[in-house]
């Protein structure tokens, strides 16, 4: 395959599967904390239950229950589109999926806490408690 044909096929490949930068990023512990404190005016989502939430949280994390589908999806709708957000829950199933609809939602800036709030503590990095 010529020069040619190999742009033209990767042209092609581009319009069949909608080529696009990653939205969905998934870091370690280590990771999202560095990317969240170098982050300007970050937005920050705790994805678990409230009683998950109560026993302890990141610092500045807005709780959005993914698992009450009708809140999850109005409280999406206050956040900033164009702003990054981070997305956490215990073990970073429910925060994948929360990142998903995000990106669904046309959020161009998703960062999954791959380990969850399990792995954040186990770092020992710091949770707030009621």
């Amino acid at each position: 395959m010529n020069f040619l044909n190999h742009i033209s096929f990767v042209f092609v490949i581009c319009l069949m599967t909608t080529c696009r930068p990653l939205v969905i990023t998934s870091l370690d512990a280590d990771l999202f904390d560095e990317t969240l404190k170098q982050t300007p005016d970050p937005q920050l989502i705790d994805v678990r239950t409230y009683s998950e939430f109560a026993q302890g949280y990141l610092a500045g994390a807005i709780l959005m229950d993914i698992r009450k589908p009708a809140t999850f999806d109005s409280l999406i709708h206050q956040l900033d589109r164009s702003r990054p957000v981070f997305v956490y829950c215990r073990l970073g199933r429910r925060s994948m999926d929360a990142a998903k609809i995000l990106e669904k939602k046309k959020f161009t800036q998703v960062y999954n806490l791959g380990g969850g709030i399990i792995e954040w503590t186990e770092k020992g990095k710091e949770v707030v408690t009621e």
